[in-house]
């Protein structure tokens, strides 16, 4: 079903991609799409897909709430993007290709270890992440590595088409909020 609807979304959604593309390369200087090695399936690696919104100066494999001042690197179209996830919409590649789901936690960064030691506790390493999830609905940023394992481990104890449907329809009021997004340290 995850093949099917994500290619469905890329043929609807192709014309966004379009116009996208050409204001991200117009915007700044750099490739269009940004690749970042993530944590999959039983703990195997990927690349994970995402429009660029960085100048190409950001430090890499660091989370952007973990930068003091993010603000510096975020690009114009950037800002867009991250407010509206559309810089997520690339990931529906990562789908197709059998790499992660539609739903299910977010795909760790390889170095977060603090997180993929404390979903291997509840087995949320042992499903495909999503571009989506529980924990996404929930916080998102905003959650500490804890609570946010623990929403993973829930959404892998409870698996199911409901389930799916409801954290599906959980994001788009997620989006449309900017609900649990944190750029920066605080600092």
């Amino acid at each position: 079903m995850d093949f099917i609807l994500a290619l469905l979304g890329l043929v609807i959604l192709s014309p966004i991609f379009i116009i996208l593309c050409f204001w991200i390369k117009l915007d700044s200087k750099g490739p269009i799409f940004f690749k970042q090695k993530r944590i999959g399936k039983d703990k195997s690696y990927f690349n994970i897909l995402k429009f660029r919104t960085m100048s190409i100066d950001t430090p890499h494999d660091m989370p952007t709430h973990m930068l003091s001042d993010p603000d510096q690197y975020i690009t114009k179209a950037g800002h867009f993007l991250r407010k509206t996830s559309l810089d997520e919409l690339p990931q529906i590649i990562n789908i197709l290709k059998g790499e992660m789901s539609i739903i299910g936690p977010r795909p760790a960064l390889w170095n977060q270890y603090d997180l993929i030691e404390q979903r291997d506790q509840y087995h949320a390493n042992d499903v495909r992440p999503g571009l989506t999830g529980w924990a996404q609905v929930n916080g998102r940023d905003e959650l500490e590595i804890d609570v946010k394992a623990k929403l993973d481990g829930e959404y892998v104890k409870h698996i199911s088409f409901l389930f799916d449907l409801k954290c599906f329809v959980m994001t788009f009021y997620a989006v449309a909020t900017s609900k649990g997004i944190v750029e920066g340290d605080g600092t």
